[in-house]
């Protein structure tokens, strides 16, 4: 019988839907202990800096907040591969 992660996996997964991968994608690549291409590390540590920086720019609560927010549904949705583009090599 398969487990319930299997399951999960398999009816709720992107690439079965058509999605990307995505930075928390490869977090979770990498909780699970499941080795990272050069790329994909790349990528994480791309995004960390270019969260930081952004987070780090807000000057009030409302607009750290959002920013937040945004950056959450950044790494949620975008291709990991979007942060390996030059503009996020800080």
């Amino acid at each position: 019988m398969e487990n319930r992660t299997s399951i999960l996996n398999k009816y709720f997964a992107k690439s079965a839907i058509g999605g990307t991968i995505s930075i928390n994608d490869l977090r979770e690549k990498e909780f699970n202990g499941e080795p990272l291409s050069t790329k994909e590390k790349q990528a994480l540590v791309n995004f960390d800096r270019f969260r930081l920086n952004v987070l780090n720019a807000q000057t009030d609560d409302a607009s750290f907040h959002k920013r937040y927010q945004e950056l959450q549904v950044m790494a949620n949705l975008d291709d990991f591969r979007e942060f390996l583009k030059e503009k996020y090599f800080l």
